[in-house]
């Protein structure tokens, strides 16, 4: 908030303070409204990380170790909140700022004339620029929440809410004309049921939309909505022309109880279509079902089951997240459900650097003609166990997130012969198996098996030449 806080370790930073943010390109539905696509048609595939607190909770210097820590990792999009869920509207940011004049939504705390580009006197909202800004910078896009669920809802007692129809237009109207041309995925909600607020939440996509294009128009701005765990944005918003594409919350509960390629099928299978992703998995270092007592913590081979399963069940992307870096825990900060290392510690969790490895498969292969597709496989295997597949222009992709054996039904893809791989999602590696007729069926026995040996296999119609699966 003060000339000179970062002035001895930012060093050459505040050149690239300086600079405006180079504009990335803008996102849209893909014509067939499975994808998501850049301005100019190609594919862009969503790899996102929960960092909830980013605005609130980090200070300039270490907002940008954080991007640029997840630029290196190749994620592509960052989800924060811009009113936080950890008291946000009343505790302070890092820098000693509020969001709001009086908890008014409609009264943003803005100076006049502050500059997000200087290290000398800003505001709530110059931070949050900045950080917008500096992701983007770095190729990041900000899945940008404008507010916590918590804030629309309220608590029992309704102590919480401060939102309406009328001042979530306004305070929308605000978000969309000072970040509506920058690197933003809008994402309304924040873990809260919709139900009973539908309004509220319409009123704020409408502010925007107004804020970033002059009028009501939902071209000009992408966006969706997060619910809480166990639901779905389609539940009470699939048929409105403001949510782009549905987004999952399957939450935290084990595997068998959550079942996320139904989930992701289901909102798949719907109609009008949309694109659909899981925006809230279960959390690396989370408490299992939040029983930590009972069953432990997750690790990085549950946080990849996750990805794997949505994205073979037709997600056009994933989110990862990690229990530390979401709430951005540090000693002394009141700790939510047990984090077990600080934020910084957790940017390098190995999950964390694995979820590199299924951008790269998909990528490696034509995005955009890609189907899920469960009668590739002879006898699906269930539970835990599941075998998730996936194809798309002259090739398959079947995941098995405990290395069992499968049989798989060929011809499901073009070519007379084809030629397969095994992919390594902890290592993003491929070893050869070998040509075969594109005919019949034939059984995989993955190279190991267990948990944690979760393998890829790749076919491939021989005369397309690809290149090794994730290259």
């Amino acid at each position: 908030m003060r000339a000179g806080i970062f002035a001895a370790a930012a060093g050459g930073l505040l050149l690239c303070i300086q600079a405006a943010a180079a504009p990335l390109p803008k996102l849209k539905v893909s014509p067939d409204r499975r994808f998501l696509v850049r301005a100019d048609g190609t594919p862009f595939f969503y790899l996102g990380d929960t960092a909830w607190e980013l605005f609130h909770r980090t200070d300039r210097k270490q907002a940008a170790m954080y991007l640029q820590k997840r630029a290196e990792q190749k994620y592509t999009v960052i989800q924060a909140v811009a009113v936080a869920e950890l008291n946000g509207p009343d505790d302070p940011n890092s820098h000693g700022d509020l969001p709001f004049i009086g908890r008014d939504p409609a009264r943003p705390a803005v100076t006049p004339g502050a500059n997000p580009a200087s290290a000398a006197e800003y505001d709530y909202w110059d931070h949050v620029e900045y950080i917008v800004d500096q992701a983007n910078r770095r190729g990041l896009y900000i899945g940008l929440l404008p507010a916590w669920g918590r804030w629309v809802v309220g608590d029992k007692e309704g102590k919480d809410k401060l939102f309406t129809a009328r001042n979530a237009q306004a305070y929308g109207e605000f978000l969309g004309k000072r970040f509506g041309q920058k690197g933003i995925i809008w994402i309304l909600g924040g873990d809260r049921t919709a139900t009973g607020f539908e309004e509220v939440w319409r009123a704020l996509a409408r502010g925007i939309a107004i804020g970033a294009a002059g009028r009501e128009d939902y071209d000009a701005v992408l966006m969706s909505f997060h619910p809480r765990g166990g639901e779905t944005s389609s539940t009470w918003f699939h048929e409105d022309a403001w949510l782009d594409f549905n987004m999952h919350q399957t939450g935290h509960a084990l595997a068998a109880t959550v079942q996320p390629w139904l989930r992701i099928s289901k909102d798949y299978a719907r109609t009008p279509v949309k694109p659909v992703m899981d925006g809230e998995p279960l959390y690396e270092d989370h408490p299992l079902a939040f029983r930590a007592r009972e069953l432990g913590y997750s690790f990085d081979a549950h946080v990849r089951q996750r990805a794997y399963w949505d994205v073979f069940s037709g997600a056009f992307g994933h989110t990862y997240g990690n229990h530390s870096v979401w709430q951005m825990y540090a000693p002394g900060r009141r700790p939510v459900n047990g984090p077990l290392l600080s934020w910084q510690e957790a940017l390098d969790r190995p999950g964390a650097k694995q979820m590199r490895h299924v951008r790269a498969l998909i990528e490696s292969r034509p995005m955009l003609s890609r189907v899920p597709d469960p009668s590739i496989m002879v006898s699906p295997l269930e539970g835990a166990d599941y075998a998730a597949a996936t194809r798309g222009d002259g090739y398959l992709f079947v995941y098995s997130a405990q290395g069992r054996r499968f049989t798989v039904s060929l011809g499901k893809i073009s070519g007379a012969r084809v030629t397969a791989h095994w992919y390594n999602p902890r290592t993003g590696t491929a070893d050869p198996i070998g040509t075969f007729e594109n005919s019949g069926t034939r059984e995989f026995v993955p190279p190991a098996e267990g948990f944690g040996a979760d393998w890829v296999l790749i076919l491939d119609d021989a005369s397309k030449g690809f290149s090794a699966p994730g290259v």
